[in-house]
Parts: structure tokens; sequence; C-alpha cells
């Protein structure tokens, strides 16, 4: 039995990847699933899509495969997910990252003080992207949801939880460090849920997992054929970092998937952002956490996915790219795709999207250049923060993944904005690896961590070729338009 199974539940589907012993890709099965937006900036999945896709992906890619030695699970972060501790079911539907309902309520704790005591005990900010407010949100607006939880018969879960729920019949309530960590309820220094936020929001420390190591033996399924152990679990950024061997203090990654999210290695050491990032941790093993600074871009791919779903000017997103480059060189449209609000180094959830230098000839042409020039800029802004908080950043080339990264047009105006080189690797899907690897390891069948590094391969380098006057210049005008996006909000 020397196949791994990586299931990486994400935002708009679900996908099943089975590797081989060389983390060489044997089969996988991909299953996209509806999005929910009841109201403006809301944003919800039914958690038993979340589990059908999972299970129909799993089934479908081990088809093939044959026997799994091991699971490892990476999943979008934050979403949350309450359900019944005895019957499994969801008491609502799951409350996507992307979801800004309790703007209002971070803004009322925010004038309190708070959050200084929440960045000081979990790295993060006080903002509705985190988990906290969103199952404080749930108890308090469920009917009947609050007496139950504090009488134990509701848990909570990000979608790791839930899935290893469901895949062991209910028999583990567990998560691992990187998934607690974005919850806003997880103190990243002691290594334990703070009953200070806890008591803040009002939910009850009984409803929250059992917090392990990314690897570590989160339980057993018996739903895929035999009895499989789940060995490996990571939130899909730190899966990526991961993935792409970030192991070393400096290195960087930045994924590009429904949003963009970039992740700086800082060792041993967690580095206080004073420029608005998030202190987080990348991985745990062996009960030792490795911290990053991460900056989080709500919006990066799903900007593609409205130029087809909500403009409906192509009809795939392969299409961008000859769309870009066949451009008026002589309109600079930028577009600042704050959907859902304004994330790292701004974090203005009131935002909403603008264009600016709109003219008659303005098309679809257009329109998919400043679409994907949206996700350099935004990384820019990114790189600039982590460079003022700590030395060792931007000291290396940037390691992108995640579909966007395919985009040939979109890596290089990537290098040309942030005058650095950027590299691609042979292996894309490093979310999905990273799953595997900490699942395999801890399996025994996939090597150490400095032999897995040195097996990472660049498939294609960025380098920068635009003058730096003209990246200056560009640069300048984005920001002049996020500035006037904020000012409309304000």
């Amino acid at each position: 039995m020397t196949h791994i199974l990586a299931i990486d539940q994400g935002t708009t589907s679900t996908r099943a990847m089975v590797f081989d012993d060389a983390l060489a890709l044997v089969a996988s099965a991909q299953e996209e699933f509806t999005q929910h937006f009841p109201q403006s900036g809301w944003v919800e999945h039914d958690p038993k899509d979340l589990w059908d896709t999972t299970l129909a992906t799993c089934r479908k890619a081990i088809e093939t495969a044959g026997e799994i030695a091991a699971i490892g699970i990476t999943n979008q972060r934050e979403t949350t997910v309450v359900w019944d501790r005895e019957t499994g079911e969801p008491v609502y539907n799951a409350v996507v990252w992307q979801d800004r309902r309790t703007a209002e309520v971070c803004a009322d704790l925010r004038a309190e003080g708070f959050e200084e005591v929440v960045t000081a005990r979990t790295g993060l900010l006080l903002d509705p992207y985190f988990s906290g407010t969103k199952l404080a949100w749930i108890l308090d607006n469920v009917e009947g949801a609050r007496a139950r939880a504090e009488a134990g018969e509701l848990i909570f879960g990000t979608v790791d939880s839930w899935l290893v729920w469901n895949l062991t019949g209910g028999r583990a309530h567990v998560t691992d460090a990187t998934n607690a960590a974005r919850t806003m309820l997880y103190d990243i220094h002691k290594g334990r849920w703070s009953q200070t936020i806890c008591d803040k929001l009002g939910i009850p420390r009984e409803m929250l997992p059992e917090v392990k190591d990314c690897a570590a033996d989160f339980g057993e399924t018996d739903l895929l054929g035999g009895t499989i152990p789940i060995l490996g679990i990571a939130g899909d950024q730190q899966a990526a970092t991961v993935g792409q061997a970030c192991f070393q203090p400096g290195m960087m990654k930045s994924t590009y998937g429904t949003g963009c999210f970039a992740l700086l290695n800082t060792g041993d050491t967690p580095v206080t952002s004073q420029n608005r990032l998030l202190t987080t941790i990348a991985y745990q093993l062996d009960g030792k956490p490795t911290y990053a600074l991460e900056g989080s871009i709500f919006i990066a791919g799903a900007v593609v996915q409205w130029l087809r779903d909500g403009l409906k000017v192509i009809e795939s997103a392969g299409e961008t790219q000859t769309l870009a480059e066949a451009a008026d060189a002589g309109q600079e449209l930028i577009l600042v795709p704050a959907f859902t609000g304004l994330g790292a180094p701004y974090w203005k959830p009131e935002c909403r999207g603008a264009i600016f230098g709109l003219t008659r000839g303005s098309g679809p042409a257009e329109f998919a250049r400043a679409a994907l020039e949206s996700v350099g800029f935004q990384t820019r802004d990114l790189l600039e923060a982590m460079c003022a908080d700590w030395d060792g950043a931007g000291d290396t080339a940037l390691r992108v993944d995640g579909g966007m990264s395919a985009s040939g047009f979109a890596m290089q105006f990537l290098a040309d904005i942030i005058g650095a080189p950027v590299e691609r690797p042979r292996v894309l899907e490093t979310t999905a690896m990273g799953a595997a690897w900490l699942a395999g390891h801890r399996a025994g069948l996939l090597p150490d961590m400095a032999e897995f590094a040195a097996s990472w391969e660049c498939e294609a380098r960025f380098d920068p070729a635009m003058a730096e006057d003209i990246r200056d210049k560009r640069y300048a005008g984005w920001r002049k338009a996020v500035s006037a996006t904020i000012d409309v909000a304000s």
C-alpha cells in the first residue's frame, strides 16, 4: 500500500488526488458545488455539499489507484460549521471565509480596544474573515443554538474537522494547529484555546475540537475500502507552504486560488506585524510550531470567475490570457476587486469593488488585463508590508502556485510589478502535495523534510522586465485607486 490520498476541499470545488510514494500523481477527481449568497457580503455553503463531494471524489479517485495507505486533508480555512454532536446534522449553512456579515460586530469590539487582546494571543486582527465571530453569529441567530451549545449538544469545526467527523463516523472531533490558528480563538504562543476570547464572544469551550500537529493520528475511516488512517491535516495555504518546501526562514510562497495568500516563513519566532499582516502558524511538527507572516487577498482567481459568470465576457478562464495580450496598450484600466472587502494590508470589510480609467473603447480585453493585473498589484501590497516587518523578506524568489499561476501573462506582470523573480514549480498542485507529504511522511512512506525540499523543481522562472520608472508609476496609480475606493466606502 504505497498510495496516499490527498483531499483538497476548496472554496468552489472539492478534489481528491492520489499520489504514489514518489509523490507522482496517480489519479484525481474534482467536483464543483453551489455557492450561496443570501445577502450582499454574505457567502455560505451547504455543509452536506462539502461532505458529499468529498466522498464522491475520493471514491472516484481511488477506483483505479488500488489500496490507500494514508489520507491527508487540506481545506479552505476559517469557514465555520456547527453541527449536532450526536446526529451530525448541521444547524446552519457553513459560513464561508469570504463572508462579511460580522463586520459591525468586529468594529464594535475594535472600538472597545479588544483587537489588542486578539492580536496578542492569536496573531490575527479583529476581522469577520476569521471563524470566531462567525461562530458567535450562528449561536446568536439560529433559534435555540446557544442553549443547545451550552448544554453540550453542538460542536464547532472548520472544514477539516467537519470532514474528519464524517470520515470517522463521528468518532473524532479534531483539528490541526494551522486551522486552529485561523479561528481567532487559538493562542498560537501557548498552543491552546483562549478562554479570554471565548468568554468575550460567548463561545463554550466544549464546542471546540482537540488540536493536534499537522502530521498526527486524526482517526480512521472505513468508508473508502478497508480501514485507512487520516495522518495529515493543514489549512490550504499552510499545506501549499509545505508543498512548496518553504522550510527555511525567509522563504516565501504565494498561492493564487479563489483568493491569494502569501506566506513568509519566520522560523520559530512569531513576528508581530506593524503593517497589519497576520502572524500565524506555517506548520507544526513534533509539537514545535514554525511561524509565518501572512497576507491575505480575498479576490484573485475569483476575479476571473466574475468575468465569466458576472460579466459573461469569457466562457473559460483560459481566455483571459489571450484577451489581456490583445488589450489596448493606451488604456490603463485599474480594477480594485474589493467584492467582499479589502484584505491585507488594508482590512476594510466595508469596501466594494471599483474600476478606474474607463473609456468608450474599454471592452473585454481591457477588463481581462485589469483583472489579471489586479492580482499582481495586490501581491505587491503584501510584499511591501512583509519587507517592512521582517529584514529577511524579499531576499529570495517568490514561489507561486494555484490555478492562476498557470497564466504566463499574470506571472510576468507579477514579476514586473514586484521587481523580483517569480518561480513556478513543476507540480502546480502544491496544496494537495503538501497534505500528501504530511500524511505520507507520518506513515513512513515519504522522505524527511530535507530530502523532500531537495526534490522541489522549478518549471518556469519569470524575471522582471519592466523599467523601474514604469513600475513605480503603475504602482502609484494602483495605490491612488485603492485610496479612492476606501474613501467612497468611508
